[in-house]
């Protein structure tokens, strides 16, 4: 039997602890990226406040009749709002549901929406919900643009329109098929 040192063998259940503890240990890389999604959704929804105020600025203290650019700066908020809600889905899937696992009395009492119950189907809400602000974006860019709409502006519907297509085809990413039960239109 050979001492402690490089060449000595761990039995093979402590070896597995060990490759357990370095794996678990990845959990704190997945905190990291939940966190930064986090500050990027506080920085976002400072933005969309800010282009309110500018929206409320421009109804309080400007003469002239600047509809359009009111139009504008509310759909650029929303814009941002909606791209904070994106990561802020983003940074709480990561969390729990990759960091931690949350006990079942409490995932019960969760919105569906916010239930991650694998890789699978936070892709398919994290697509659906891009797939809400790309719209919205598209929406912002058409008020932007006034009368000067031209036709390479629709690249982006029809992007949103393939991306939404392939999603349907590919069903909601939940076990088990591609459709709803009946009476699911409106998750908790």
């Amino acid at each position: 039997m050979r001492g402690p040192g490089p060449t000595a063998r761990l039995p093979f259940w402590e070896m597995c602890d060990v490759m357990l503890h370095a794996l678990l240990s990845l959990r704190l890389v997945t905190l990291i990226a939940a966190l930064g999604a986090a500050v990027g959704a506080i920085l976002m929804f400072a933005e969309g406040c800010a282009k309110l105020a500018h929206a409320v600025a421009l109804i309080l203290f400007s003469n002239e009749a600047g509809e359009l650019s009111v139009i504008a700066s509310v759909m650029q908020a929303t814009d941002a709002f909606l791209f904070g809600l994106v990561l802020i889905v983003f940074a709480y899937a990561i969390t729990f549901g990759f960091a931690f696992d949350l006990p079942k009395a409490v995932q019960t009492t969760l919105p569906r929406w916010m239930r991650v119950e694998g890789i699978n189907e936070f892709k398919f809400t994290l697509i659906q919900v891009i797939l809400v602000y790309l719209v919205v974006d598209f929406t912002t860019d058409v008020v932007e643009a006034e009368t000067r709409i031209s036709w390479d502006m629709l690249v982006k519907p029809v992007a949103i329109l393939f991306i939404a297509g392939a999603l349907r085809l590919l069903g909601d990413g939940r076990p088990g098929g591609h459709t709803r039960p009946p009476g699911s239109a409106i998750d908790n």
